[in-house]
């Protein structure tokens, strides 16, 4: 009997493409469409964005001829998702609604569904890749990303085309059997998540709050590849969205200009804003509509060319610091010290297997297919603590220096060289120094 997957299909290359992994792997597929904002729409035709999409899956499924369902999430997504995004702006906050996306919406209710239809594993087409070992004593292998290089007939999957991308995955039937023995030994597995292949197309930073059952059941099939060989299979396949647009923005709403639609959901308060001397030099329309790091000008009310006759000595200006308490907005030239952080307060901590200890040194990213940074982590910060009955997860700074802390305790993390365009409320994600593992990430701080 076939073993049976959900995927995970929005009408692009990347989700039609793991479908079609799946099926010429010999699983049982059932695609799903996710509904999960209407109010984005076609500039030219004024339609809903998503019935555009779902015809696009409908399309790639018809093709693989695989059943497609539509499941209606907008309820749910606007309450965990909008809603929360829309809260942290007003408290001066800026939020990453695409880990809550993750986190809330795309994971447990695909899970949810996977069962409904009676399937063994979740598939969805990110850039990530799944690494599992049975315990410490033996050698771990990449399980889920079962995808070769382009080739064969029809650019169909080959899996002796597996050797040169070192994916130690085999043939078929070794599959089947790790899906057998993952479902009958299913609490002896350790998994880790790492990074893709192309670390340009890389999705991890989105996925850091993935936790062990998460990775048990969900396959990424596409985290070896290239975003171009996955557009190679797509066109040897006659995949209609072979050369699609990747989509980019918000979670499914896309690409809109953040700032108006926050002022359709935000009353307008303006403040002042304030050089690094505290001299007054414009005025803000919200204090909420600006992110630190966020570059001021002209469009703002503010000319910095009549502010300096010498032009050779005019800077770009950007936001260094928010008060909300006094809708102070304080902006400072390039390379200014009020623009850089070396220090960083990390809350909502979790870490992907929490048995394991963060230790003192790790690379993090503070933005998607951002630089990855040099850091080491400090323990717990100062601040109290407060009680929580969320669940516990292992800390320690290497060295052994620290015991069991709440997810929403703060720790701090320091990194090797200050940076600049460090934003409260975005992810900081950590990795295992010099390795594509990620050990888990939390949410940036400055308080």
């Amino acid at each position: 009997m076939k073993e049976k997957v959900l995927v995970a299909m929005s009408g692009g290359v990347d989700s039609s493409v793991a479908a079609l992994i799946m099926k010429q792997k010999g699983y049982e597929v059932i695609g799903v469409f996710m509904k999960c904002f209407s109010d984005t729409k076609d500039p030219l035709t004024g339609e809903c964005n998503w019935r555009s999409e779902r015809r696009m899956a409908i399309q790639i499924a018809s093709l693989l001829d695989i059943p497609l369902h539509t499941e209606d999430y907008e309820k749910e997504y606007k309450k965990l998702v909008i809603k929360e995004m829309i809260n942290s702006y007003k408290k001066g906050i800026t939020p990453n609604p695409d880990v809550d996306c993750n986190n809330k919406i795309k994971f447990p209710l695909l899970w949810k569904a996977a069962k409904k239809y009676k399937c063994n594993y979740l598939v969805t087409g990110h850039y990530v890749r799944i690494l599992k070992s049975k315990n410490k004593n033996k050698s771990s292998k990449f399980v889920n990303s079962v995808l070769p290089r382009v080739g064969g007939e029809g650019g169909r999957v080959d899996d002796e085309q597996f050797r040169d991308k070192g994916v130690s995955i085999g043939k078929v039937g070794e599959i089947a059997r790790w899906d057998n023995e993952l479902a009958s030994d299913r609490k002896n597995q350790t998994f880790q998540l790492h990074r893709a292949k192309a670390e340009n197309k890389d999705q991890s930073y989105f996925l850091y709050r993935l936790t062990q059952n998460d990775l048990s059941h969900t396959i990424f099939p596409i985290g070896e590849f290239s975003k171009d060989e996955v557009r190679e299979i797509a066109r040897k396949n006659n995949f209609p969205n072979a050369d699609k647009k990747g989509t980019s923005g918000i979670c499914f709403i896309g690409k809109i200009n953040v700032k108006e639609y926050l002022k359709n959901k935000i009353k307008q308060k303006k403040g002042d804003i304030l050089d690094p001397s505290g001299k007054k030099i414009g005025e803000h329309d919200g204090i909420y509509f600006y992110t630190v790091g966020e570059r001021i000008g002209p469009r703002h009310g503010i000319n910095f060319e009549k502010q300096e006759p010498n032009k050779q000595l005019v800077r770009r200006w950007y936001v260094a610091r928010k008060d909300t308490v006094k809708n102070i907005l304080i902006v400072a030239p390039q390379d200014h010290p009020l623009l850089y952080r070396k220090i960083i307060l990390v809350k909502e901590l979790h870490l992907i297997n929490p048995k394991e200890k963060l230790p003192k040194q790790i690379d993090v990213r503070i933005r998607h297919v951002g630089e990855l940074l040099d850091a080491e982590f400090n323990g717990l910060s100062k601040s109290d603590f407060t009680n929580s009955n969320t669940s516990l997860g292992m800390v320690g700074g290497g060295g052994g220096g620290l015991s069991k802390v709440a997810e929403n305790n703060k720790i701090k993390i320091t990194l090797k060289t200050p940076i600049t365009g460090i934003s409260e409320g975005q992810a900081i994600v950590f990795y295992k120094k010099n390795s594509s593992l990620v050990l888990g990430g939390g949410v940036i701080s400055f308080q």
